[in-house]
């Protein structure tokens, strides 16, 4: 039972991921933390850090982790399976669909009003981390003493270093945790 239950929730994810895996956040959320409990906030918040950094999507990567978490290795397959088969069958339509309408004023009319809803998912997902990360899981407080200074000195300077000079992502994401890691320890 659990194992359909992985699957069917990680189909939804997979059919409903508009955007790519930045998108896909607030979905992942929804099933794993609010309506399975299969997480909780702050372990999704770690889930997600991890399928960040680890090579492959992220909603891939979420639901080998939650299956391997949930199920053991049988769940990681199925809620992998799961979040992967409805791509694979929507992709290889609208291909077909792109391809053959593609010109049709129609198709371009619609992805352009996908757009602005995908930067939208996109920005409630970084909003919701962007809390839990800053202000922990009891979410957004007024209160000085709730707000967790590092993380909000590691934010502002990675995204100086990332506008800045560019760089790369992934040497952004290493210094990061080597520093928090270095603070916190210290601390």
């Amino acid at each position: 039972m659990i194992l359909l239950k992985l699957f069917l929730s990680f189909f939804q994810i997979g059919l409903f991921s508009i955007g790519g895996g930045m998108a896909a956040i607030p979905l992942i959320q929804n099933q794993v933390v609010d309506l399975n409990h299969w997480l909780s906030l702050a372990e999704f918040t770690d889930l997600i850090t991890i399928a960040e950094m680890t090579p492959g999507p992220i909603a891939i990567n979420s639901a080998t982790f939650v299956g391997i978490r949930i199920a053991g290795i049988f769940g990681a397959v199925v809620s992998t399976l799961g979040c992967i088969l409805p791509s694979c069958i929507i992709v290889s339509i609208l291909a077909w669909i792109y391809f053959k309408f593609k010109d049709l004023k129609v198709l371009q009319t619609i992805l352009a009003g996908l757009r602005p809803v995908i930067v939208a998912m996109i920005a409630s997902a970084g909003l919701s981390i962007f809390i839990v990360a800053i202000w922990g899981e009891g979410g957004f407080s007024t209160n000085p003493k709730t707000l967790n200074f590092i993380s909000l000195l590691l934010f502002f300077s990675a995204i100086f270093v990332l506008r800045k000079w560019k760089t790369n992502p992934i040497f952004v994401i290493l210094g990061s945790g080597i520093i928090g890691g270095v603070i916190n320890l210290l601390a």
